[in-house]
């Protein structure tokens, strides 16, 4: 048994080991997708999208994933972390001046800020018209955003979280649509972290008790 498979095991005690929810529905599900933006994806990015080892397959298969589920009816989101500048209205201090170095602030800010080439999604991605993309200004995509209107207007009950990082955005994500009651899976080999540590971390927590954490070819 696979470290990750050990965890899932660990965390379905209370239930005897049952499915959390299931498959979800497809025609009321929604995959919302973190940070594949240039950002996190291209060589020289500011940030880190990718495990160590790991390839850019990931960002293939999350897209793989995102147009079998649109072919079965779910909405596709991609998110786009969004700050800005600083001295700008949109510039996170409490995160960038705290938890960045003053070397790497001016690059990072930059890198999120509207208009420039790091800031837009990675054109390698498939996105379609129909498809939804959102800026949001906070790790936790339904904070500062209309996503949760949005999608309760469309009868989206059941979210899929994917991208980048399991334990940043995609878990901060996930413990808040559950907390809204939203159906919540997180399939393990379509999110990942800088490090291996904070990716176990962040599935760890979100398969206890926020969402049903499998992998991606279970939950079509």
């Amino acid at each position: 048994m696979s470290l990750i498979e050990s965890i899932v095991a660990q965390a379905g005690y209370r239930r005897g080991g049952a499915p959390v929810y299931g498959k979800p529905d497809m025609d009321k599900a929604a995959i919302l997708i973190m940070n594949l933006q240039l950002a996190w994806t291209a060589p020289d990015a500011p940030f880190r999208g990718l495990l160590p080892g790991q390839t850019r397959d990931f960002f293939t298969e999350i897209g793989d994933f995102a147009t079998s589920c649109r072919q079965r009816g779910a909405r596709i989101v991609w998110f786009r972390t969004t700050m800005g500048p600083s001295g700008s209205q949109h510039y996170w201090s409490t995160y960038l001046d705290n938890f960045v170095g003053p070397d790497k602030r001016g690059a990072a800010a930059d890198a999120l800020s509207p208009g420039n080439a790091m800031h837009g999604l990675d054109p390698t991605l498939p996105v379609h018209e129909q498809d939804w993309i959102v800026d949001k200004p906070r790790f936790d995509a339904f904070l500062i955003t209309d996503i949760e209107t949005r999608l309760r207007a469309e009868g989206r009950r059941d979210l899929i979280v994917a991208g980048t990082a399991t334990n940043i955005c995609c878990e901060s994500t996930v413990r808040s649509a559950m907390q809204r009651d939203f159906r919540t899976w997180m399939p393990y080999d379509l999110v990942s972290a800088p490090t291996e540590d904070g990716h176990v971390a962040g599935l760890r927590s979100v398969t206890q008790s926020f969402a049903e954490t499998r992998a991606s070819r279970e939950i079509l």
